[in-house]
């Protein structure tokens, strides 16, 4: 496969990433908080931008997109349906919904509506990875600014269902605190200890957690496992109405809130 993956750190806690084509010496970049940084790297690989892809539109993810434009006219800015209708995503040239498809590097990305962090949230997935935004992260999920906690489950129960060697690139360095929340939620489960262990040993190293595999998920991350008896033990004692999976999402959301 042409394709790889490289995460750009930005800002304190922000991930894009350069979808790179070594082939075709040519790259898509996902979520550029900033742009100076990503015309950068792609000047020191010799890479051409052909796409700019947007999970949503929060000014952490698409800050850059004004300086990319400028700098390479007539780029592809990819970004959902419903962000087109608000006009939320700058200089958005092509509006994709649940079920689309992008092409790049000979591998066809599979758009994903996953709502709930906001209303018009999308994941990428395609050739064995999958860009979750902020919607998944490592460890945890994304605060529900827009959407419903139902909205919220369903999505990342699509997510859930994707295969177990899927490799997961969200859209922030949060693995650490969120894996500190996990093991309050499941003080019981072994793997979220020596989960939080290893990202603490790459972020002391100065590396990135990501990419974790949604097998790890799986395993220990409290909002794939609203239907884990501790986990819904520990939602129960923190304001869950009811044992209704949306419930327990919704508590432990408002509890990782206010941790």
């Amino acid at each position: 496969m042409a394709l790889h993956v490289e995460p750009l750190p930005l800002h304190h806690d922000n991930y894009a990433y350069l979808l790179i084509d070594d082939v075709q010496a040519q790259a898509v970049v996902l979520d550029p908080t900033e742009g100076a940084p990503v015309l950068a790297s792609l000047s020191a690989r010799g890479l051409r931008l052909t796409a700019i892809w947007c999970t949503h539109h929060h000014p952490d993810h698409v800050g850059g997109i004004d300086a990319l434009a400028a700098a390479v006219p007539r780029v592809e800015v990819v970004a959902s349906v419903h962000d087109q209708k608000g006009a939320r995503v700058p200089r958005q040239t092509r509006a994709v919904d649940e079920g689309d498809t992008l092409e790049f590097a000979d591998v066809a990305f599979h758009v994903m509506a996953v709502p709930g962090h906001t209303l018009g949230a999308l994941a990428y997935v395609g050739g064995g990875q999958a860009f979750t935004g902020d919607t998944l992260f490592l460890g945890g999920c994304g605060r529900l600014f827009e959407g419903t906690a139902a909205q919220l489950l369903d999505s990342l129960d699509a997510l859930a269902a994707l295969p177990a060697a899927t490799r997961l690139w969200v859209g922030h360095e949060y693995t650490v605190r969120n894996l500190e929340f996990a093991r309050l939620v499941e003080p019981k489960n072994a793997i979220i200890e020596a989960r939080l262990e290893a990202a603490r040993a790459l972020r002391d190293a100065g590396h990135a957690s990501v990419p974790g595999t949604l097998a790890e998920e799986h395993a220990s991350n409290p909002f794939l496992r609203t239907r884990a008896a501790e986990v819904r033990e520990f939602a129960s004692k923190n304001g869950a109405e009811s044992d209704a999976p949306a419930h327990i999402l919704a508590a432990l959301r408002r509890a990782k809130d206010r941790f």
